[in-house]
C-alpha cells in the first residue's frame, strides 16, 4: 500500500496522540442500530490498528441516543474478549446518572460535553449556558474523587448555526470554567465545520494568553467546508498534540443538522505521517477497518484516503 513521502516540517510536534471517536461520535448518528457484536469488533480493530485512545460509547439515556443504548453490554463484551482493558478507554457521560453507570462498570476515563453558546446548551443539554456548569460540577468532582480522568468537550467553538459567530472570549471563558471544575483536557469542537486556520490560531493563542497550556487542549474538527486538515495544521503549529478524529469520517452531531462528518482518521494519519510526525497507527490496517465498517453500513467511506487506498 502506498505511503506518503516523508518531508519533516520545522516547529511541529514529534508525536501526536489521535483520540479516536468513531465508535461513539461516529456511530451515534446512524439511523439503523448497529449490532452490539459489530460495535465491539469495530473497537477491537481500531485498537489493533494502533490507536491509543478509542472513545467506546456514551452512558446517555437511550431515549436521547438509541444507537448507544447498549453501553453496559458493550463494555462487558469488550472486557470479556477485547484483548485489552476496556475500562481504560474513555466514555461520554452527560450527567451524574451517566457517571454512576460508568462507575458501576469500573470506567477510568470519562468525558463531558459542554457548549460555548446559549442556544446549543439549551438544545443539547436542556440547560442555559450558565446552568451547564451547575450540572457538570458534581460529575467532575465525583469523578476526580474516584480517581477518574475527566475530559471536557466544548461544542460550537467556531460558529453556531443559530447564533452565528461565537466570540473567542466566550469560548475561553467556558473552557477556563470547565478546567476549574476539574477537566484535565479540553477538546475544542468546530461542530459545524466553519472554522478556518486563522481562527484556530487566534482561539488557541487566546487560551494560552489566559494561562491554558497547549498540552491541556485538543481539537475536534468537522470537515463540512473542507477545512479540517488545514485547521489541524494550524493547531499543530500552536503546539496542540491531541487531535480528535473518526475512522472513515463517520459522524457529526445529532443536535445540529449542519454538522457533517468528523475529520477522517485516515486522512489525518496520512498528513501526519507525511510530515514525519509519529502516531503509532498502522495506516493500512486502519484503512481496512474503515473499509469493513463502510460495508457494514452499506455506503462508501467519505474519507479521501480510504477511497484512494482501498480502490
Amino acid at each position: 500500500m502506498r505511503k506518503p513521502q516523508v518531508v519533516r516540517a520545522d516547529a511541529l510536534p514529534q508525536r501526536v496522540t489521535i483520540y479516536e471517536v468513531g465508535p461513539r461520535d461516529g456511530l451515534q448518528n446512524e439511523q439503523t442500530v448497529v449490532p452490539l457484536e459489530t460495535k465491539a469488533e469495530f473497537v477491537r480493530r481500531l485498537v489493533a490498528a494502533g490507536l491509543p485512545i478509542v472513545e467506546t460509547t456514551s452512558f446517555v439515556h437511550p431515549t436521547w441516543v438509541p444507537q448507544l443504548a447498549d453501553a453496559e453490554q458493550l463494555i462487558d463484551l469488550l472486557s470479556d474478549a477485547g484483548g485489552f482493558d476496556a475500562r481504560r478507554m474513555p466514555v461520554l457521560v452527560p450527567n451524574e446518572r451517566g457517571l454512576d453507570r460508568a462507575r458501576e462498570k469500573g470506567i477510568e476515563h470519562i468525558a463531558i460535553f459542554g457548549s460555548a453558546t446559549e442556544t446549543f446548551a439549551r438544545r443539547n443539554l436542556n440547560r442555559s449556558l450558565e446552568e451547564q456548569f451547575t450540572m457538570f460540577e458534581p460529575v467532575a468532582t465525583r469523578a476526580r474523587a474516584a480517581g477518574m480522568q475527566v475530559r471536557a468537550y466544548i461544542s460550537m467553538c467556531f460558529g453556531d448555526p443559530w447564533e452565528g459567530d461565537v466570540p473567542i472570549e466566550q469560548v475561553v471563558t467556558v473552557g477556563k470554567r470547565l478546567i476549574e471544575l476539574g477537566a484535565s483536557q479540553l477538546s475544542l469542537g468546530d461542530t459545524i465545520g466553519v472554522g478556518t486556520a486563522g481562527h484556530v490560531t487566534a482561539l488557541l493563542e487566546a487560551f494560552m494568553a489566559a494561562g491554558v497550556h497547549p498540552d491541556t487542549l485538543a481539537v475536534h474538527f468537522h470537515d463540512t467546508y473542507g477545512q479540517a486538515l488545514s485547521n489541524t495544521t494550524a493547531a499543530l503549529h500552536a503546539g496542540v498534540t491531541t487531535i480528535d478524529a473518526s475512522a472513515g469520517g463517520l459522524g457529526g452531531c445529532p443536535y445540529a443538522e449542519s454538522a457533517t462528518g468528523n475529520l477522517p482518521t485516515e486522512d489525518l494519519v496520512w498528513m501526519l505521517h507525511g510530515m514525519g510526525i509519529e502516531t503509532g497507527v498502522d495506516l493500512a490496517q486502519l484503512v481496512a477497518v474503515s473499509t469493513w465498517m463502510a460495508s457494514v453500513l452499506g455506503r462508501p467511506s467519505p474519507s479521501r484516503v480510504v477511497g484512494a487506498l482501498s480502490g
